[in-house]
């Protein structure tokens, strides 16, 4: 099954812009890049349409409490949440915690594994195809949440199994999944890094575009370095690329929070390895003339979305699991955005807990609209 949607536009349309708009300035004369065939034309969000917020306009948020030792942390009631909205507290419209032992039936949690192997060498996905078999077959294959698998290639997303609760099941169908090995390779260069960057943006976007449309809250568990960011002395902007990369930027940050996604990323390799300092993007895109190639990182959506990112660690399996234990217990909350002056408008979003030792994750920050 292929993921499609036309919210891939906003994706579409950014390549284009850091393919035209953006240019690589080469040495030499760089072939032009087309879309990848046989995709359809797109029409891009255009700038200023308001993104969502919520069908009355109220943002619902879910929260997960972690103790010092990072597990989830349940018994918390309304009075111990306190929600700053832009650093000033904010009214708590709806509490409810979900899981422990006030678990209801009917909550839905599901798990979403993407394996990237668009983005990562043969080797590399051989590995976490093995990390990921001895995850799903512990404990006998009992799983303690449904979860589906995907596999993300340069010729699309495609899911490799259903979802289920039982993990010997879905380790034999990820098995029998084809490799998936990566058509697009360094030589081709900043092209294609360009290309790999849409087809994982595209990528991305369609999956939390059909995901939405279900009920319940999901982890998101991309399996992967990551997309390239194309950072570099060789690479120039121009004012219309920067406003393409702050509307996808928009788009797909309310999307993964109107679909109840927090993204988590997780990756093989040795504990420390240096990796992109995504740590210093985290204070959210507030306009086009602010935002960066690294605003787009798959690790920053992570952070905001209110995931994590774990790794690199050569124990995937149990990075994966401790993902997967964040599905219980956690808390959701709403509250009424203010009347923003602008389309657009940041706002940053900060939950803290009234016990100590205790953190909360959840979305750090939306973009209001008139």
């Amino acid at each position: 099954m292929s993921v499609m949607s036309p919210s891939r536009s906003v994706c579409l349309s950014l390549f284009l812009c850091l393919a035209t708009a953006f240019g690589l300035a080469q040495q030499s004369a760089a072939p032009a890049i087309q879309p990848p065939s046989p995709e359809p034309a797109l029409t891009p969000r255009p700038s200023g349409t308001p993104t969502p917020i919520a069908a009355e306009g109220r943002i619902h948020l879910d929260v997960v409490v972690n103790d010092k030792a990072g597990n989830p942390v349940s018994g918390l009631d309304l009075n111990d949440f306190t929600l700053l909205d832009n650093n000033q507290p904010s009214k708590i419209r709806s509490f409810h915690a979900v899981g422990g032992p006030d678990q209801k039936p009917g909550q839905v949690v599901q798990a979403i594994l993407v394996l990237d192997a668009a983005n990562a060498a043969v080797t590399g996905v051989a590995r976490e195809r093995e990390e990921i078999d001895i995850f799903l077959r512990r404990d006998s294959g009992h799983l303690p949440l449904p979860i589906s698998i995907f596999l993300f290639t340069d010729a699309g997303m495609k899911m490799v199994a259903q979802p289920s609760m039982d993990g010997n099941a879905l380790a034999a169908q990820l098995d029998q999944a084809e490799p998936g090995l990566r058509a697009i390779t360094r030589a081709t260069g900043s092209n294609g890094a360009i290309e790999r960057l849409q087809l994982s943006l595209n990528a991305l976007t369609s999956l939390v575009t059909a995901e939405s449309r279900k009920p319940g809250r999901k982890l998101l568990i991309w399996v992967g370095a990551g997309w390239p960011l194309l950072n570099g002395p060789n690479i120039q902007s121009s004012p219309k690329g920067y406003d393409e990369m702050f509307n996808a930027i928009v788009h797909l940050s309310g999307s993964l929070r109107e679909a109840r996604i927090a993204l988590y990323n997780v990756s093989l390799g040795l504990p420390g390895a240096r990796t992109f300092l995504y740590q210093d993007f985290l204070k959210g895109a507030k306009s086009a003339r602010q935002v960066s190639l690294g605003d787009l990182s798959e690790k920053v959506f992570a952070i905001e979305s209110g995931g994590r990112v774990l790794g690199p660690s050569n124990d995937l399996a149990g990075e994966l699991a401790t993902c997967v234990r964040d599905a219980f217990p956690y808390y959701t909350l709403s509250f009424d955005p203010p009347r923003p002056e602008k389309p657009d408008e940041y706002h940053d979003l900060k939950v803290q807990i009234g016990k100590p030792r205790l953190t909360a994750r959840t979305s750090t920050g939306y973009y209001d609209q008139p």
